[in-house]
């Protein structure tokens, strides 16, 4: 039930970023410094070239000179200079303004990549695509990559994909369409520790890997069970963020027979499974 919970969610967030190529596509990306855009018309062969925004702001075009463009969408662009073909050299103009590579809002891939780092995107890009440029994925990787997506109302939101989806599974819905600004996040395998004391087989300090998900009863079986003077009381402890201890009481049975959910754990938690006194 939570495997399908989870797939319709990012098949939800996978429609959001179809969604936002389609308004970059229609012409809502902001031109910006050290972009590169192509530019065709019809009429007139010369200004059929690929200039790269200045750092100032403005193109410089055969017979037509310095254009300021920065702050422009690629639409507003093209009717900039349809106007000024029009007054100056021909009766109708057809331009065509194609942003080629995204160069002031690079995407950035951090992580366990072999070259983290800055990538200025060129066309449409694909989250593989992303991780190709940035030398692949190294021996440290984890299991789950976050895509970091802010919107142009200042939001952001936070796409999470697992690595073996992405990898192996033969659907594309995972490979999912990169924007400019995007921060393609790769984090690597750590291990944290729980505590199991008490009433449990093997008492101690248990490691697992960052990505796994810690639940009690994973806990309990990687101690080796319970003992026989083992009672349903099990009492979890986790550090507060005001530096003080958060006792929880959880029945094993109930959580055993389904009754209430296995509790999820965090590194450091400490998990006591009470002694039965019949």
């Amino acid at each position: 039930m939570r495997h399908r919970l989870f797939a319709n969610l990012l098949c939800l967030m996978f429609i959001f970023p179809l969604a936002a190529y389609s308004q970059e596509a229609s012409g809502d990306y902001r031109i910006g410094a050290k972009d590169v855009l192509e530019i065709r018309v019809l009429e007139i062969p010369e200004l059929n070239i690929e200039r790269r925004v200045a750092d100032s702001g403005t193109i410089d075009l055969p017979l037509l000179g310095q254009l300021s463009i920065a702050g422009k969408t690629a639409l507003e662009a093209r009717g900039q200079l349809e106007e000024l073909l029009r007054a100056k050299y021909v009766n109708r103009a057809n331009v065509s303004v194609v942003v080629k590579e995204f160069a002031s809002r690079p995407v950035s891939v951090v992580g366990a990549v072999t070259r983290p780092g800055f990538l200025n995107v060129s066309g449409k890009w694909s989250l593989l695509q992303a991780i190709s440029a940035a030398g692949g994925l190294d021996a440290a990787a984890g299991k789950k990559i976050y895509v970091l997506r802010r919107g142009e109302n200042g939001l952001s939101d936070v796409l999470e994909i697992r690595r073996e989806d992405l990898l192996q599974s033969s659907s594309a819905m995972w490979n999912i369409p990169i924007f400019p600004s995007d921060i393609i996040n790769i984090p690597a395998r750590s291990t944290v520790k729980v505590f199991c004391l008490g009433e449990v087989r093997q008492p101690g300090a248990l490691e697992f890997d960052s990505d796994d998900r810690i639940t009690l009863l994973s806990v309990i079986a990687k101690a080796g069970g319970l003992t026989d003077r083992a009672s349903s009381g099990v009492l979890i402890k986790r550090r507060g963020p005001d530096g003080k201890d958060v006792e929880t009481k959880v029945n094993y049975k109930a959580v055993i027979t389904g009754k209430v959910p296995d509790p999820v754990l965090r590194a450091d938690d400490i998990v006591i499974i009470q002694e039965s006194f019949f």
